[in-house]
């Protein structure tokens, strides 16, 4: 049994055997770095599926060799492109004998461009016949055969070009991505909703609740943030006219990395002037299900072994019922919050501050005893004023908000609600949010002055959603990590050996 010192001299020897091919060829002029450009007519898929009007004809194609076989002086290759795999027959008296002596020292991995006629096997498999065939660049790697274990699944994440090789239905998985992210602009963009872009790098990191990154622009000599949400300047455009808006990109939250975390992630944003909440539910269940129909023919999806239908309409509940159910207390029935946290720590084991109002409680309640259950699509409404900044109070019941967050698989995928437009009550609601960042709360909302000054000049009544792209494209295409689903995710770097 070899053991790993002889396996990694092997290896060693493996890549010193393709450098000095490369040598080799550099030094007979044949050096594959130099070709610039290839006349591509045709692909795998495309010759496949149109076999029947292409036999015969003469294409060039290019890709990567992924198999090889034969001896002597005629050989297959199976070559890899963008739509997938298709196979070549090399024969020396069809390319040449000096074009077949350097084809003989290809190696697997290594990219070509053939030009041939398009035939059948007679085993009945399509083919291209090569008449040339040249090296456009050389692998100076070695291609693993499969994937398996933890250790080679960090390795797929790290060296994402590699697995997008070897592994085809990950590149499928971010091609339904790229499906479903047009799908979302193509549902907004037919509904009268104009795509723009908002700052990135802001001074005020504001619209969630979440800890931003910290930079510095030198020339300015100005602290800055990368931003957690784009809500603020969505609504800013609101107050100047655009009566629906919309931003799809990235945002960053300096938070922990889990299955359904990453620090740099993908969501949308949208803004209604004029519509509420009510309306954000429509939009919220019928683009998911919209979706969900445009990438895989039906709203019902199989995540990880368990069946969820976002066929609309989706379950609707308040935050307030759902803990009543599950543990019995009303909180709001309660006559103080003093007496609401020593229920909260006493009867259901919280984890309790002193700050802690009921409405603080409500949703920790919900957190803690009602999320896991929230199995099939379910629209929880009306989330205490204390954990709801942005939103607007409900009018029969000022202690909620007319607010709702979407669930699956006891995820949240979506977050809205009817905009609190009132800037003496976003005000006060900011200056609340900044006791609480002093009490210890790195979360809190910071004050914006010159948001409250653009609610001054007038935001119309308006509703707004934010939907968490990649969780929803986790569901979609049945991924279990965020990270299956981020072409390069966040990860720590490898430490190296001394």
């Amino acid at each position: 049994m070899m053991n790993n010192h002889g396996e990694e001299k092997n290896l060693n020897e493996l890549l010193q055997i393709r450098r000095e091919k490369l040598k080799h060829l550099q030094s007979i002029n044949k050096d594959p770095f130099k070709i610039e450009k290839v006349a591509v007519t045709h692909y795998s898929q495309q010759i496949i599926e149109k076999f029947e009007e292409l036999e015969g004809q003469r294409v060039t194609i290019a890709g990567r060799i992924m198999a090889k076989r034969g001896h002597g002086k005629a050989s297959f290759i199976n070559i890899q492109d963008k739509d997938g795999r298709i196979q070549a027959y090399v024969r020396e008296d069809a390319v040449g004998e000096e074009a077949y002596e350097l084809f003989v020292e290809y190696d697997m991995g290594d990219i070509v461009e053939i030009k041939g006629d398009i035939f059948k096997t007679k085993k009945g498999e399509i083919s291209v016949k090569a008449s040339e065939i040249h090296l456009l660049s050389k692998s100076l790697q070695i291609l693993p055969d499969k994937w398996h274990g933890l250790k080679d699944q960090d390795l797929r994440y790290r060296q994402r070009y590699i697995d997008l090789i070897v592994n085809p239905d990950v590149k499928e998985t971010f091609l339904k991505r790229n499906k479903i992210i047009k799908s979302i602009r193509n549902f907004l963009d037919d509904r009268g909703y104009l795509e723009v872009e908002t700052p990135i790098l802001t001074t005020i990191a504001g619209g969630a609740a979440a800890r931003p990154f910290l930079t510095h622009h030198n020339t300015l000599g100005l602290d800055m943030q990368l931003r957690i949400a784009n809500e603020l300047y969505l609504k800013r455009l609101i107050v100047g006219g655009f009566d629906k808006v919309y931003e799809m990109g990235k945002m960053f939250r300096n938070e922990g990395i889990s299955i359904k975390h990453n620090p740099e992630f993908t969501n949308i944003e949208l803004y209604a002037a004029y519509e509420d909440y009510e309306s954000m539910m429509e939009i919220t269940e019928n683009l998911v299900a919209y979706c969900a129909e445009e990438v895989n023919g039906t709203t019902v999806v199989n995540y990880q072994g368990i069946e969820i239908d976002f066929k609309p309409p989706w379950k609707r509940a308040s935050m307030h019922d759902l803990v009543e159910e599950k543990t019995g207390i009303d909180f709001y029935s309660i006559e103080s919050d003093e007496e609401a946290r020593r229920i909260a720590k006493n009867q259901l084991h919280l984890d309790v501050k002193d700050s802690m109002t009921r409405g603080h409680l409500v949703n920790l309640a919900f957190e803690e005893f009602c999320e896991k259950d929230l199995i099939q699509p379910t629209f929880v409404l009306h989330h205490p004023v204390e954990v709801s900044p942005l939103a607007k109070r409900n009018p029969d019941n000022p202690l909620i908000t007319n607010r709702f967050e979407a669930f699956a698989n006891t995820w949240e995928i979506a977050n809205a609600f009817s905009e609190l437009n009132d800037p003496i009550d976003q005000r006060a609601r900011f200056e609340e949010q900044l006791k609480q960042r002093e009490s210890g709360d790195d979360e809190a909302h910071p004050m914006d002055e010159d948001f409250i000054h653009a609610l001054e000049v007038g935001l119309p009544p308006t509703g707004g959603l934010g939907i968490g792209v990649d969780r929803m494209i986790m569901l979609l295409t049945d991924s279990a990590s965020i990270r299956d689903i981020i072409l390069f995710p966040t990860m720590k770097p490898l430490q190296k050996e001394d």
